[in-house]
C-alpha cells in the first residue's frame, strides 16, 4: 500500500520529465527485480505474496523488491483495465487525500477503489484479486510494455552474450556513450539474467568501457556483480569495498552474495563482513549474516 502506490507515483513522476515510453521502460526494469526477489525467495513463497502473511515471521526476513514491483504492476493493471493514467491518477489522488495521516488496510484500500469506480465494478470483478494479492509467485498477469528504449539494451546485450573471442575486437566506446544512464543500468541487469560472462568479456567490456571508472551506484553495483559472477579476481576487492562504504542494503546484500558463491573467496566474504559488521545497520548486518552463514550472536562462521 505504501510502496506500490509510491513506485507507481515515481515513474507518473517520470512520466511528466521525459516521456510514456521512459516509464514504459523504468517499468520493464522493475518486473526484472521482482524476478530476481521471486527467484531468491522461491517461486512458492509466500513471502512473495503482495499480501503476506508475517505471523511468526521477522518482518526483516520478508524485505525484498515485491511490494514495490508487485504493487505497482497491479496498480498499472489496473490503471489499463480502467481507462488509463489520467484517469487513474485520479483515484490515487483521492485515495491519498481519504486516508492521509491515518493507517489503512488493504481491505479499506480495495473497497475505497470499488467505490470510487462504481461505474466499473463489472470490471474489477474480473480481476483476479486471489492471485493477485494472496497467491506466491510472478503477477497473474505480464503487462506488454513499450519496449522502445529497452531495444538498444537488449540488442548490445544480445551482441555480447552471442560474442565469439574473435568478435571482442568489434565492441567500441560509442556503444555505451549512445544510452543514458538509464539505459546501461537495463543493459548490465539483462546481463546478470544470463549465464556469467567469458571472463575474456568482462574484461573486454571494462576495457571498452571503463565501467570500474562509473560513479553512478546503480551501474558500479551492477557491473561488479557482473565481474565477481564472470570470477574476475580483481573486482572482488571492489565489490567489497562498495558493499562496506555505504549503507544500502539493497547494494551491500546482493554484493556479498556474490562474493560469497565465488567459492575461492567464500572466507573472505565472511572476514570482511565481521570486520565490518558493528558499522553496519543491525537490520542488514542480520540478513547479510544469514546470507554468509555467520552465528549472528558472535563472530564465527556456522
Amino acid at each position: 500500500l505504501n510502496e506500490g502506490h509510491t513506485v507507481y507515483l515515481e515513474r507518473m513522476i517520470g512520466r511528466s520529465m521525459d516521456s510514456e515510453q521512459f516509464r514504459q521502460f523504468k517499468a520493464m526494469g522493475g518486473w526484472k527485480d521482482l524476478q530476481d526477489s521471486v527467484n531468491t525467495f522461491g517461486a512458492n513463497n509466500p513471502l512473495t505474496n503482495l499480501v503476506p502473511s508475517l505471523q511468526d515471521v521477522d518482518p526483516d526476513d520478508a524485505f525484498s523488491s515485491v511490494p514495490y514491483e508487485k504493487g505497482f504492476a497491479l496498480l498499472y493493471h489496473l490503471e489499463e483495465l480502467l481507462g488509463g493514467p489520467e484517469v487513474f491518477m485520479g483515484f490515487v489522488k483521492s485515495y491519498i487525500q481519504l486516508f492521509a495521516y491515518s493507517s489503512v488496510t488493504t481491505d479499506q484500500w480495495k473497497n475505497y477503489l470499488f467505490t470510487y469506480f462504481k461505474d466499473k465494478v463489472d470490471i474489477l470483478n474480473k480481476v483476479d484479486w486471489n492471485a493477485w494479492m494472496f497467491t506466491p509467485g510472478m503477477p497473474p498477469v505480464k503487462p506488454q510494455y513499450d519496449t522502445t528504449l529497452a531495444d538498444a539494451c537488449i540488442a548490445l546485450s544480445q551482441k555480447w552474450i552471442k560474442a565469439t573471442d574473435q568478435d571482442l575486437s568489434s565492441f567500441q566506446e560509442s556503444d555505451l556513450k549512445k544510452l543514458s544512464s538509464h539505459q546501461v543500468i537495463e543493459f548490465l541487469s539483462l546481463l546478470l539474467q544470463e549465464d556469467p560472462l567469458p571472463l575474456t568479456h568482462v574484461k573486454k567490456m571494462q576495457e571498452v568501457y571503463d565501467l570500474n571508472g562509473s560513479m553512478n551506484s546503480e551501474i558500479r553495483f551492477r557491473w561488479l556483480r557482473l565481474c565477481v559472477r564472470s570470477k574476475w579476481e580483481e573486482a572482488v576487492s571492489m565489490a567489497m569495498k562498495m558493499a562496506t562504504e555505504q549503507g544500502r542494503m539493497k547494494f551491500t546484500r546482493p554484493l556479498f552474495r556474490e562474493v560469497f558463491n565465488f567459492e575461492k573467496y567464500r572466507e573472505e566474504a565472511v572476514r570482511v563482513f565481521l570486520a565490518n559488521r558493528a558499522a553496519m545497520h543491525p537490520v542488514t548486518s542480520g540478513l547479510v549474516a544469514k546470507d554468509l552463514k555467520v552465528d549472528a550472536s558472535n563472530t564465527t562462521s556456522l
